[in-house]
Parts: structure tokens; sequence; C-alpha cells
């Protein structure tokens, strides 16, 4: 009982949990993402980025059909409604800077997509300079799907999934896929964070998620771009004598932050 009652409260926040996800026909979609929030402000309504790709073809899509199926899939991904928590803040660490936009939509889609989640064993122990291949990301993520793709999705699904974490940064290369750091700000650091505390953690525990693993930086370089988010108003961080508190008084509703704590 407690476990459902957490899932939905997860997915009220913005999470998306499963075995069913965006990867096996598309990828993070980034250069998309990045067209459709440029064209709305901050404060925009679902509605707004629906109408911006179905009506006006913001992406430039050809068909209708294909209009409608993009604003599907970014709508799987990100959620594009600011009453979902995690896109909200997303839209706002949005405009922090362009550097870190492309792992702030990874993160988003990564808490979005239980199929992109699949893959980071197959990529996340890698050192740099080391390569994966499809066939790789393919034998870590069968036992996750339980044989419910036949080989030409899974092989469909490992695909997009290389691309992303090609677009995020932490891959480089086009045939061959070779490990590499991300670009990671402040921003960045303070979304990761965010992702973790709307899961209810709370203190140190903030930097000891897989959310703040996918900055793929040093706890202690972490804690730095904390303090610098913090100056930037990004959230508030305080750490008086090795006690921290970080908090994110303007981007959770007194409602949401009761349905944190009421998690097991």
């Amino acid at each position: 009982m407690q476990g459902d009652q957490n899932r939905k409260i997860q997915e009220r926040l913005g999470f998306r949990i499963g075995d069913r996800g965006t990867h096996s026909s598309r990828t993070i979609m980034l250069a998309e993402l990045r067209l459709l929030l440029d064209s709305l402000p901050q404060d925009g309504q679902k509605s707004d980025y629906l109408d911006a790709v179905t009506r006006n073809n913001i992406l430039g899509k050809r068909t209708v059909s294909t209009r409608k199926y993009s604003a599907k899939r970014l709508s799987e991904l990100y959620g594009l409604d600011s009453g979902i928590p995690l896109f909200r803040a997303m839209r706002f660490f949005w405009t922090a800077g362009k550097e870190g936009r492309p792992l702030l939509a990874f993160l988003c889609a990564f808490a979005r997509d239980p199929l992109l989640r699949f893959t980071a064993p197959a990529i996340l122990p890698l050192k740099p300079g080391e390569t994966v291949t499809t066939r790789k990301i393919e034998a870590v993520l069968a036992p996750s799907v339980e044989g419910r793709f036949n080989q030409s999705i899974l092989n469909k699904v490992a695909r997009n999934a290389a691309s992303s974490w090609t677009q995020s940064g932490h891959l480089v290369g086009r045939v061959h896929k070779v490990r590499s750091h991300p670009e990671a700000t402040p921003a960045n650091a303070a979304f990761a964070i965010f992702i973790g505390y709307l899961e209810g953690k709370r203190a140190q525990r903030l930097f000891d998620t897989v959310w703040v693993k996918l900055l793929d930086r040093p706890v202690e370089e972490i804690a730095h771009l904390a303090a610098d988010a913090s100056r930037q108003g990004l959230l508030v961080y305080k750490n008086v004598g090795g006690v921290i508190e970080i908090l994110f008084p303007d981007l959770l509703t007194k409602e949401e932050q009761e349905l944190i704590r009421e998690q097991g």
C-alpha cells in the first residue's frame, strides 16, 4: 500500500515509473526542445506548448500527424506543464544559461523515461575514453524489459539511448561512442539536487543520488557548484559546521511540499 502511494506521489511530482518509455521511438529530442522553449515564455501553459508544435509548427514538421507525434513525445519526456514540479524546475533553471541546457534536458528525461534509466549501467561506470557499443547497451537493457521487446525494438532503444547520452555530453562520437564528461554548471547541480529533493532526500543525502552522479563530478565539486547556484539565486544552500541545508522556496507549493513529506 505504501509503495502504491509513493508511486502516485512520484508521478504527481513528475517522475514516470514502469518499464515503458519514449526511447522506443525517439531520443531526448534536444534540438526540438530548444526550439520549443525558446519560442515561449517561462510561464507558458501546456496548451501553449502543444499549440506551438501542432498549430504554429515551431519545429518545422511537414505534416500535421508528425507535429502531433512530436508534441506527444516531448510531453512524455518533459511534461510541458508548469503544474508538474519537475518540468517547472527545469524551465526555471533553463534560463540560467545555454551551457547547461543539454544536461538539464537529460536529467529531466532520465527522470521521466524508464527505458533511458535502464541503460545507465552501460554508461556511468565507464572511464573517460572507454567505448560502449549498441550491443552492450542492449545486454544491460534486456533484463529490465523482460522480453517485452523483439530484437529490432531492443536495438532501436539502445541506439536512441546512445544518441541521448551523446546529446547530454556523457558520450562523444558518431559511430564509435566514447565515454566523456558532460559540461556541468551551477544550474545543473541545482536541478540534480532538486530531483533528489523531490524524492524526499535531505542534507548530505542530496549529494548521494543517481541525479548527482549524472553530473560526473566529485562531491566536493558539486558542493561548490551548489554554492555558486545559491549565490545566483537558484536555490538556498547553507553549510554550517558541516550541517547542510538546501531549500527551493520558489519552486514548490505548500501542497507539493506536503506530498514530498508523505513519501515513505
